[in-house]
């Protein structure tokens, strides 16, 4: 038996699965901060850096056709919010020629109002804004191009991210208590499941009447059917040994006494009459024997055997050649009607076989020979009949004839009564019947009919 211990957890599992979700739902969401705190900071820097760029340019002007820049001091007061932030600037001509400014500062190589580089070797971020002018003496766009190192804008970036990861694990731990509540909640009707089960003695194998949830039903209701299926196999059990009991406990005291009185009986001529009686008891005792089990395999295999796709005939032709092979059958004859076609039908070969067997044997023992065994469709599927030249029982017996051990089922010291009851067992557990009729010809015929399967079946 595994140990429990080691099985596999639902809520386990569960919990893995919410681990691995948030860890990853925590992972995107440090990676998307991370680029919202970075854009965030660059937009407010930017601002920063366009407005003094746009300042300086306002402030270049021509003198007798030459540019001149009155670099205005509001420009950097607005880059002293980052005091730890280095700055340069320079002032470009049309050509790209220095008109002022700091010689480390490289124009971008496209048409950018930002972009990124380094100054002295630290990375910087750069604005450029742009005036145009067209005069007789010069004509052309100059360009004032302003430069801050990125200390500030890194250390706004991680603040931002900061932030943002805190409210984040709040809101994970909340998720996570959540989660966890849900994950009882959710498995809380397999616990009432198995408190039902345990709380039960062995005997009670009534259904399960449990509220559950729709997605824990489907097990309940597998639960039940297997429960279902193990109080009939019991009950059949239950039948096999009530049976047994009630049936076996004669002829065994019977042969038992008879067996005594041959022991003590001096007269040979008596003596063998007390050991034919016993042979004769004997072999009655190995028929009921065998009907008794094969009238529990029957409902056992009806439970646990799936129906397969079969041709009936193929089942007729079994079923004679195995009674032909009984010696206490030896000499009778047993004649096949057996269409061209295949007489296709849905069931158990075994059980079929055995309750055609049952039908045969009964017409050799209380009908008139000959015995002809007659297989063919019919309107609602398929059918086996057996027929005999003799009169058969009255037709008020016929609805009692498939009762186990009726009386008026061939009960008697040669007959153990139980033939027709294992063929009504096979009917039913195939959706069909047992019937009886006395056909227009003479004679009376026992025929069990089956389902057909569906459509396109061999």
């Amino acid at each position: 038996m595994p140990d429990p211990t080691r099985r596999p957890s639902i809520a386990r599992r569960l919990a893995l699965v919410l681990v691995l979700l948030f860890a990853g739902g925590g992972i995107a969401v440090a990676v998307a901060a991370l680029a919202y705190g970075r854009a965030a900071a660059d937009r407010s820097y930017d601002q920063l850096l366009i407005g003094a760029a746009n300042q300086i340019a306002a402030a270049t002007t021509l003198r007798d056709g030459r540019v001149g820049v009155d670099i205005p001091l509001s420009a950097f007061e607005l880059l002293a919010l980052a005091p730890d932030d280095r700055v340069t600037y320079a002032v470009l001509g049309p050509e790209g020629e220095l008109l002022t400014g700091y010689d480390n500062v490289l124009p971008p190589a496209t048409e950018q109002t930002f972009f990124r580089g380094t100054i002295d070797g630290e990375p910087a971020r750069f604005a450029v804004a742009k005036r145009r002018f067209a005069e007789r003496a010069f004509s052309g766009t100059v360009r004032a191009i302003v430069g801050q190192t990125t200390q500030a804008r890194t250390a706004l970036t991680r603040e931002i991210t900061q932030n943002a990861l805190i409210l984040v694990g709040a809101v994970a731990l909340l998720m996570a208590a959540l989660a966890i509540l849900a994950v009882r909640a959710g498995l809380k009707p397999l616990r009432r499941i198995e408190e039902g089960l345990m709380s039960r003695t062995p005997r009670d194998l009534t259904p399960i009447d449990l509220a559950v949830p729709r997605e824990v039903g489907g097990l309940v209701d597998a639960i039940n059917r297997f429960m279902g299926r193990l109080d009939r196999q019991i009950d059949t059990m239950k039948v096999l040994i009530a049976d047994a009991s009630h049936q076996l406990r004669t002829p065994v005291a019977a042969i038992r006494a008879q067996a005594e009185l041959a022991a003590e009986e001096t007269d040979p001529r008596r003596r063998a009459q007390i050991v034919e009686r016993i042979h004769r008891r004997s072999i009655n005792l190995s028929r009921l024997t065998d009907q008794l089990l094969s009238h529990a395999m029957i409902i056992h295999r009806a439970e646990a055997t799936a129906p397969e796709k079969l041709d009936l005939r193929r089942v007729a032709m079994r079923a004679v050649d195995e009674m032909d092979q009984d010696p206490a059958l030896q000499g009778s004859s047993i004649l096949l009607e057996l269409p061209e076609e295949p007489v296709p039908a849905t069931g158990d070969a075994l059980s079929l076989s055995e309750a055609c067997k049952n039908l045969i044997g009964n017409a050799l023992r209380h009908g008139l020979p000959p015995v002809s065994v007659r297989v063919g469709p019919t309107p609602g599927g398929a059918e086996i009949a057996v027929r005999d030249e003799g009169p058969g029982p009255p037709e008020g017996e016929w609805a009692d004839a498939g009762r186990r051990f009726a009386s008026r089922s061939g009960v008697s010291a040669g007959s153990a009564g139980l033939g027709l009851a294992i063929v009504h067992s096979v009917a039913q557990a195939h959706g069909g019947a047992l019937s009886f009729r006395r056909p227009p010809e003479g004679g009376f015929e026992a025929a069990i009919s089956i389902r057909t399967p569906e459509e396109g079946a061999p």
